[in-house]
């Protein structure tokens, strides 16, 4: 399999001519529990064929039933995984979770504008699966302002779109509005946002994915029957990892999503009756691996 894929600013054109995998950066906190976060963000990317890598943000002390601690890892810190990363492996796409503060949200807005990353999947983590807020309140003015317009595409769950909004969303035909005022939030805006409807309640799922420039009747709408299961937690990080996953293999946007959507489906499925721990437990991410990807020059 031949896949164009981006290469960022900092690698010389000797590096990038070299046969290598597709590579994806997850940005994120750490899920003890190991059903989110970077713990499941490197499942998907192995799941997928990807080169998994990392800068952790935050420690988490978690598991099934909620989040219990959070930890956040000093500046420097984060700065230095994402520079080491960059400036030795190279990035194809990154995938950016758990941010707790402005402080991190600008050391991450600076890494991605000093390498010229390409291919940026934002996950604006705010609340877990078990109602955990993640999150101080004053950083997701930060989050919009920095991170927005430099995402090829924001993956907000119903909740988060909410908080970013400061309304509620309570049905389908809200979709369509939440998304075009998602656009435009910060000026700016971001160039993509994928909102998620798994929230809501019915069988039918909706999610919605707008762009810059779309009226709203142009939106593409992703429907599916809704899986029953206790096993949700992570499916808003695995999402968003599978995107960028796609993404880094030179998949175009739409195709990206749709591709993505199609595995966290089929992840669901698989485990669905699986118990793991007392609560919310998390998706069976190996259901379907494939042969790690080798990129071609």
């Amino acid at each position: 399999m031949t896949v164009t894929a981006s290469t960022t600013a900092s690698e010389s054109s000797s590096t990038a001519a070299r046969k290598r995998y597709a590579r994806v950066l997850s940005i994120a906190g750490s899920d003890s529990g190991g059903g989110a976060g970077i713990q499941a963000d490197l499942k998907t990317c192995s799941a997928l064929g990807c080169y998994g890598m990392t800068a952790i943000t935050a420690i988490t002390v978690q598991n099934t039933l909620g989040v219990t601690g959070i930890h956040g890892i000093p500046l420097d810190t984060v700065r230095g995984q994402i520079d080491a990363v960059v400036g030795d492996i190279g990035v194809d796409a990154v995938k950016i979770g758990m941010l707790a503060t402005p402080e991190v949200v600008q050391v991450v807005a600076d890494a991605i504008r000093r390498h010229g990353i390409r291919n940026v999947v934002l996950d604006p983590v705010m609340v877990a699966t078990s109602g955990d807020r993640l999150i101080a309140p004053e950083t997701a003015r930060v989050l919009v302002r920095e991170l927005f317009p430099l995402a090829t595409v924001v993956t907000p769950n119903l909740d988060e779109a909410a908080l970013l909004l400061g309304r509620s969303i309570d049905g389908i035909e809200a979709l369509d509005a939440a998304v075009a005022d998602l656009l435009a939030l910060g000026g700016a805006g971001a160039p993509a946002v994928l909102l998620k409807g798994g929230h809501l309640p019915g069988n039918l799922v909706m999610d919605v994915l707008g762009r810059q420039g779309q009226a709203s009747g142009e939106y593409l709408r992703l429907q599916s029957q809704r899986i029953v299961t206790h096993n949700g937690h992570g499916t808003g990080c695995t999402l968003s990892s599978a995107i960028a996953c796609f993404l880094a293999q030179g998949l175009p946007l739409v195709e990206a999503v749709t591709e993505a959507r199609s595995y966290i489906l089929g992840a669901i499925a698989a485990g669905a009756d699986v118990y793991t721990g007392r609560g919310h437990g998390p998706l069976n991410h190996g259901y379907a691996p494939r042969a790690q990807i080798v990129v071609q020059p």
